[in-house]
Parts: C-alpha cells; sequence; structure tokens
C-alpha cells in the first residue's frame, strides 16, 4: 500500500500547501483595499471630500464582509450539495479564484478615472465589484479548506495535511508583506507620493501581479489534489441539508457554537491589530519600507513553528499550545505598548505577536475540522463544507470589523493622505495605541477564557468518535447486505478468527461493545497476531487504519471483528489487510495481521472482539467456548440457526 499510497499522498499535501499559498496571498491584496483607498486614491485638494470618499467606501466594505456573513453558511451547503467528477471542492476553488481575481484587479483603480470625475458612479461601481469579490472569493475560501476532512479522516493526518497548508499559508501571506510596498513604490510615479505609500498605478501593479501568481496556484490545487472516499466521507447516499436545516446543523453542534465564540472574538482583536501594523510603520515610525523587514522576519520564524505544530501537538498537547500562543501574543502587545519610535521594539513586538497566530490557527482548524465527526455522531448528518465555511466566516467577521475600524482610525487620527509621522500629534498616537493594542487584548483574554472553559473536543474525544462512527457504519452496511441475502433455515458453526483466551464482551473497556450495542459476541486476548475468516461470506466492510473488518455470511449472519480497543488512533500503523471490500472469502482465509506489541507499546488493549451484529434475528445463539478458556484458530466459537 504502501509505497505508492504515501507518494500520492504527499504530492495531494504538497498540492494543498501551493493552493494554500495562493489562497492566502490572494486574502491580503483583499485586506489591504484599504490602505489603497486611503493613501493613495482620494487625493483631493478639498479634504472634507477626500474624508467623505474614505468614509463611503468603509461603509461599504463592512457592509459587505458582514452580508457576507450571513452568506458563508450558504456557500457550505451548496459545495456540499456539488457532485462531479473532479469532486466537491475543486470546482468552487476554480471558479471563485478566477473570478475574484479579475474583481480584485478592477478595485485596484480608479475605474478610469470615475474616483474623481464622477465619484457618485464610481461608488456605485466600486460596490457591486466588491460585492462580487467577496461572494466568489467565499466559494474559493470555503471549497478550499472544506476540502480538509476529505484529505484525511484521522486527527494525524490531518494535522500533517493542515501543517502542509499553513506552511504554504505563511509563504503566501508574509509574502504579501514583503513584495507589496517595494511592488507599489517600483511602480509608482511623480513626486506626490514621496512620502512612500505609492500612488494608484503601483497599487494597480500589484494587483495585477498578485492575482497572476494565484491563478497558477489554483491550477496546481486543481491537478494536484485527490479527495479520499471512506465509509465515513461518503456522502453520496446522503439527503442533503436543507437552507432551514443549516442553522440547525450548526445549533445542534454545541463545540462548533464555542468554538465560534472563541474564535470570533480572537479575530477581530488580531484584524483589528494586523491591519493596522503598517499604519503604525507609516505614521508613526515614519519608516514604511521597514514593514517588508517585518514581513521576512515574521515568514522564517513562522515556517519553523509552523513544521513543528503535530510535534508539539503531541507533546504538550493542543489545548497548552492554544494557551501558551494566546499568552505569548499579550506579551508582544504589551512590548508594542511601549515601542514608541524604536524601530527594534515595534518589530519584535509585532513578531511576538504575529507568529503564535499560525499555532491558534492550526489548534482552530483542527478543532472545527474533527467536530464534522462530531456533528455526524451527534446528528446522524455529515457536512463539511458547512462546518468548515465556519472558519472563514469568522476570519472574514474579523476582516470586515478590522477594515471598519481602520478607516474610521486612519479619519480619528489623521492618517490620511498627506498625512506625516511628523504632523500626528501625541494625543492621535494615545488614540492609535487604545485601538490597536490595548481594545484587541481585551477581546484575545475574553477568547482564551471562554476556550479553557468550553471547548472539550480533544484528540482523544476524536478517536473515540472515529471509532463509534466506524462501528455504526460497518453495522449498518453488514444489516444492508444482511437482508439481501437468501437465508434457508439451517444451523451454522462458526470457527475462532484468532487463538488466545476467551473473555466477556462486559468486561471490555469500550462502552458501545460492552453494553451490547453492536451485539452479542467474545472477546479474546491475542496469543496470535493473525486474523482468519470465521465462515465462507464476503467482505462488506473495511476501514482506513485496517484494525477492523466486517463480514456477511453466505447464510446472512453478520459479524464485525475488530482487533484492539481505541487502536484507531494508531492511524493504521502496525495492521496490514489482505482482502478487499467486495472480496469473498472462506473459512480459514487470512484477513488481516496485526503488531501486538506496537499495540501494547502505545497503551493500548489488544483485546479481539468478535460480535455477531444480528443475533436478534437469529432463532438461536450460543457461545461455545466458556470464558476463561483457551481457543485456537480454527475451533468452533459460536452456533447459531437462522
Amino acid at each position: 500500500m504502501d509505497t505508492t499510497k504515501k507518494k500520492s499522498n504527499l504530492g495531494s499535501e504538497l498540492s494543498y500547501s501551493v493552493g494554500a499559498f495562493g489562497n492566502d496571498l490572494f486574502y491580503g491584496v483583499i485586506g489591504s483595499i484599504m490602505m489603497f483607498l486611503t493613501s493613495s486614491l482620494f487625493i483631493s485638494g478639498s479634504k472634507s471630500f477626500n474624508d467623505h470618499m474614505i468614509a463611503t467606501v468603509t461603509t461599504i466594505l463592512v457592509a459587505v464582509r458582514i452580508l457576507e456573513l450571513f452568506l458563508d453558511p450558504f456557500v457550505g451547503n451548496i459545495i456540499d450539495r456539488t457532485n462531479t467528477k473532479i469532486g466537491r471542492h475543486k470546482p468552487w476553488v476554480l471558479i471563485g479564484g478566477i473570478v475574484a481575481g479579475f474583481c480584485a484587479m478592477l478595485v485596484y483603480t480608479n475605474l478610469g478615472g470615475l474616483s474623481d470625475s464622477k465619484p457618485a458612479l464610481y461608488l456605485v461601481l466600486f460596490g457591486v465589484l466588491y460585492v462580487a469579490l467577496n461572494v466568489f472569493y467565499s466559494f474559493r475560501d470555503n471549497g478550499f479548506w472544506s476540502m480538509l476532512p476529505s484529505l484525511s479522516v484521522d486527527s494525524t493526518g490531518r494535522e500533517k495535511a493542515s501543517t502542509f497548508a499553513r506552511i504554504g499559508s505563511a509563504l503566501g501571506g508574509n509574502l504579501n508583506g514583503i513584495i507589496m510596498m517595494p511592488i507599489v513604490l517600483f511602480f509608482s510615479y511623480g513626486s506626490m507620493h514621496a512620502h512612500g505609500s505609492g500612488n494608484e498605478h503601483g497599487w494597480s501593479m500589484y494587483a495585477l501581479i498578485a492575482t497572476l501568481i494565484c491563478f497558477v496556484t489554483i491550477a496546481v490545487l486543481v491537478l494536484g489534489t485527490k479527495e479520499q472516499i471512506t465509509q465515513i466521507t461518503d456522502t453520496s447516499n446522503q439527503e442533503n441539508t436543507s437552507f432551514l436545516g443549516i442553522f440547525k446543523v450548526i445549533a445542534h453542534n454545541d463545540q462548533l457554537l464555542w468554538v465560534i465564540v472563541v474564535y470570533g472574538l480572537y479575530c477581530i482583536g488580531i484584524n483589528l491589530l494586523g491591519n493596522l501594523q503598517l499604519y503604525y510603520f507609516t505614521y508613526i515610525l515614519g519608516q514604511p519600507a521597514k514593514f517588508s523587514m517585518l514581513a521576512g522576519v515574521n515568514l522564517i520564524i513562522q515556517l519553523c513553528l509552523i513544521s513543528v505544530f503535530p510535534k508539539l501537538s503531541k507533546m504538550f498537547k493542543r489545548k497548552n499550545v492554544f494557551i501558551a500562543s494566546i499568552i505569548a501574543m499579550l506579551c508582544g502587545v504589551g512590548i508594542l505598548s511601549f515601542a514608541n519610535h524604536s524601530v527594534f521594539l515595534t518589530i519584535a513586538g509585532c513578531v511576538i505577536f504575529t507568529v503564535p497566530q499560525q499555532l491558534v490557527f492550526l489548534v482552530i482548524l483542527m478543532i472545527i475540522t474533527d467536530s464534522v465527526e462530531y456533528g455526524q455522531l451527534k446528528n446522524g448528518h455529515r457536512d463539511e463544507a458547512l462546518t468548515l465555511s465556519i472558519r472563514p466566516l469568522l476570519d472574514k467577521l474579523g476582516g470586515a470589523i478590522g477594515q471598519g475600524c481602520v478607516g474610521a482610525t486612519a479619519i480619528i487620527c489623521g492618517m490620511t493622505s498627506g498625512a506625516t509621522a511628523s504632523s500626528i500629534t501625541t494625543a492621535d498616537v494615545f488614540k492609535f495605541k487604545a485601538i490597536m493594542l490595548w481594545i484587541p487584548a481585551v477581546l484575545i483574554l475574553i477568547a482564551l477564557f471562554f476556550f479553557m472553559k468550553k471547548i472539550t473536543l480533544t484528540e482523544e474525544k476524536h478517536a473515540e468518535i472515529v471509532a463509534e462512527l466506524e462501528s455504526q457504519i460497518a453495522s449498518q452496511e453488514v444489516a444492508q447486505a444482511e437482508a439481501k441475502v437468501e437465508k434457508d433455515v439451517k444451523e451454522d458453526v462458526f470457527f475462532a478468527p484468532v487463538s488466545g483466551k476467551i473473555g466477556s464482551l462486559s468486561d471490555v473497556k469500550d462502552k458501545v461493545v460492552k453494553n451490547g450495542m453492536l451485539g452479542k459476541g467474545v472477546a479474546i486476548t491475542p496469543s496470535d497476531n493473525h486474523i482468519f475468516a470465521p465462515f465462507d461470506g464476503t467482505v462488506r466492510t473495511t476501514f482506513p487504519t485496517n484494525h477492523a473488518i466486517g463480514l456477511v455470511s453466505d447464510t446472512g449472519v453478520s459479524a464485525l471483528i475488530h482487533v484492539g480497543i481505541d487502536t484507531v488512533k494508531l492511524q493504521g500503523q502496525g495492521f496490514n489487510s489482505n482482502v478487499i471490500q467486495g472480496q469473498k472469502v472462506h473459512k480459514g482465509d487470512l484477513l488481516l495481521t496485526f503488531d501486538d506489541e506496537l499495540i501494547k507499546k502505545n497503551n493500548l488493549s489488544d483485546v479481539v472482539t468478535v460480535t455477531i451484529l444480528n443475533t436478534a434475528e437469529l432463532k438461536d445463539f450460543e457461545v461455545l467456548k466458556k470464558v476463561g478458556s483457551q481457543v485456537n484458530t480454527g475451533d468452533d466459537l459460536f452456533k447459531d440457526e437462522m
């Protein structure tokens, strides 16, 4: 399996990382629109006219971003309903990315001089373009991030895929910061912008170059990624969620609701501070070119930190990583509060505040992704894109409020076109710090409080959920297959699939098995590491982790053989399957092997449970071996009569 599969997964993960690079690079393009508008577009001789235009476009931006919040869950539901040859997600990444790209290139212009000659018409056209930009970016962004649950069903695999993606995101987001001002200034002309914020031509070229790069990354993503279809992720036979049902899906998933509260407050805080960083460098330090230096330092440190996220998560657990990251960010706010005109302290404070955000993002992304299975178990319905749409929705909420505050802050603190660091008063600086630093710190602290008190979906909890889902799906599939088998009333004797010591299911440390929810059977403490077919029949259910197998006998008896307790946590390590779904098997055929030492090394139970899923339909069912006795492979274990 395994070399080919690993190469395939690596190629998919790398392509996903390239897609993340383009996604965050383009998000940076959207987030920089206010700087373009406030510093380089509205530059008439009338300050009142300039302020009026800035206030109007700020209102448009905030209104559109807030309206978009209500759109995102519907976008996610549309993606979940999609079924094409290239998957559910990639068509929307392609369409959304292309349309949003062309809209961005137009937004970064004066629309043929209309901003000066016909400002009312400019505002109307700007509003239409900005709406289209955000709607289609929503499809691109939701389509991209909602692919994650389809790339892997287990937490470890998802951490690896998300780490690749976040490396790409860090490169894209920080590259935007590195190249933005150099490109803007390089392509700007004339002397009227000597203070270093560039002019309309420079910003237009920046948008063009960044968007063309994003188009290339979309092509790599669409051609290079591959979605995994498993029993858990397959929704082909699932009813679509109605538009009214969207709100029920969210409301009935308590962990998702608390993530909304936590990440929503956090996003408002980091966007408010982050969107004002360039203003700090321009109007407090008076050195906007140093902003590129900050982006470069951030990039190097972030890449190192992101690459070790899986190890950090394993060593310290996600919850602790989140808490430590927030504490570090608050230390960064403290440094910035006293940095004043020091370039070193300003960059240090910004770095300490910004770098841990990558870890926070990954922790939140993992919790939201794992809440897909949490909601599936709780509500009986799988909604990948709808659930994953919550994360970009909250990012956009923070971005909307952040952008709105940027425009207002620019006016309140006198940081509009023509202003310089020397024209900013001490009172302006104090007001600027209160908005940029202290309000975000309070919001982030509140988010931390709710995270510690209310988020309970840990890695261990998710592994239990996946195991329970697998058991449920196995029971359903073998029961459905069993119902299709034509049965004659006859007595069957089933062999023991593994050698070992017989135990009772009631002693197994798994509530689903222990309480007989799957059916009657036995637990065997194995003395061998081979699992054999107990009867003639068909393999009806296999699992990506190869730790369990569902069978239906030729006479219609359904059985589930599960190796170990919570062994789904091993993510397939130590398990090798010899059969595939739908394969006919004969009594005594080798089904799978397992590494008993590896299971014990990870402090897991190696007990093999054998349950008959449709015991309620049997006229007679008898276990032929007593608890505590030894059994060898091929010994008679069960007797039943259909």
